[in-house]
């Protein structure tokens, strides 16, 4: 009989919420309270979250995130900045000692993405990993589509999946931003640029890199059916069945508590 774990859907929920949701229950599974656990959400109010090693200081512009009505939280998790906005959003956590968790940070990212393109082709959408040529150092810039990562999802070559992972004391945090539409100008008022060329031209070469699902296969699909599609690709992938989870009083008690208690605090914020 298959390994069961749990399927949370939770709606959209405030930035810090979402955060704390996620570390609360990478807490929760590596206490043996929670078998693995694979969570879809949304934003509300949007969000723009930033990287666990990322620096805020002179990249994001933090004026214009409040301007547009945005909250900025750090995430757990590496990786550069992602606007949560128009998106459908996913974390899995999981025991680095599960016997389906590869040992490398890499080829757990692939074996995820194998779940994710399962999801896909359950939605008649055909996808690719991305395979990264070697970039130079200093290449890149503070958006998180800004350049696709080794297995993350792209159609046409255009990135379509952004997802970052970490590890701590044991258990496999990743979270992962599947935009329905994105608005890059939008996305790019947020950011710190040398001058307004260089952000134009970033702007540019940006619309060749990213595009939201919606935007490229040109239709749009339901939420609950793109919910359904990814959890029957992790269940297939992973050869599990998921089972809905509500959480407690006291769970959300705890959840509510770390989101204060950390994630709405600027010397967490501006840590970096």
């Amino acid at each position: 009989m298959a390994d069961q774990w749990l399927l949370l859907d939770q709606g959209k929920l405030e930035p810090a919420i979402n955060m704390a949701m996620d570390e609360k229950l990478t807490d929760w599974h590596r206490e043996g309270k929670i078998p693995p656990a694979l969570r879809f959400y949304g934003w509300t109010p949007a969000g723009l979250s930033v990287g666990y090693f990322q620096r805020t200081r002179g990249k994001i512009d933090c004026d214009a995130v409040q301007q547009h009505g945005f909250e900025l939280v750090r995430r757990p998790t590496g990786g550069q900045a992602v606007l949560h906005d128009d998106e459908l959003t996913y974390s899995f956590v999981i025991s680095e000692e599960n016997e389906a968790v590869p040992q490398t940070i890499k080829e757990a990212h692939k074996l995820i993405s194998e779940a994710l393109l399962a999801g896909l082709a359950k939605l008649g959408i055909e996808a690719d990993f991305a395979i990264p040529e070697a970039k130079q150092a200093g290449s890149g810039t503070a958006i998180c589509f800004e350049e696709p990562s080794w297995y993350e999802i792209t159609i046409k070559n255009r990135k379509i999946i952004g997802s970052a992972q970490a590890r701590h004391q044991g258990v496999l945090l990743q979270h992962g931003s599947i935009p329905l539409h994105m608005n890059a100008t939008e996305l790019f008022d947020l950011f710190i640029f040398d001058n307004e060329r260089v952000k134009e031209r970033t702007l540019r070469a940006f619309g060749g890199k990213a595009s939201g699902i919606f935007d490229l296969i040109e239709r749009e699909i339901p939420l609950d059916e793109m919910k359904k599609a990814f959890r029957d690709g992790f269940a297939e992938v992973f050869d599990v069945s998921f089972v809905e989870y509500e959480l407690s009083d006291a769970e959300w008690a705890e959840v509510h508590a770390l989101a204060e208690s950390k994630f709405r605090q600027e010397e967490y914020l501006f840590s970096r």
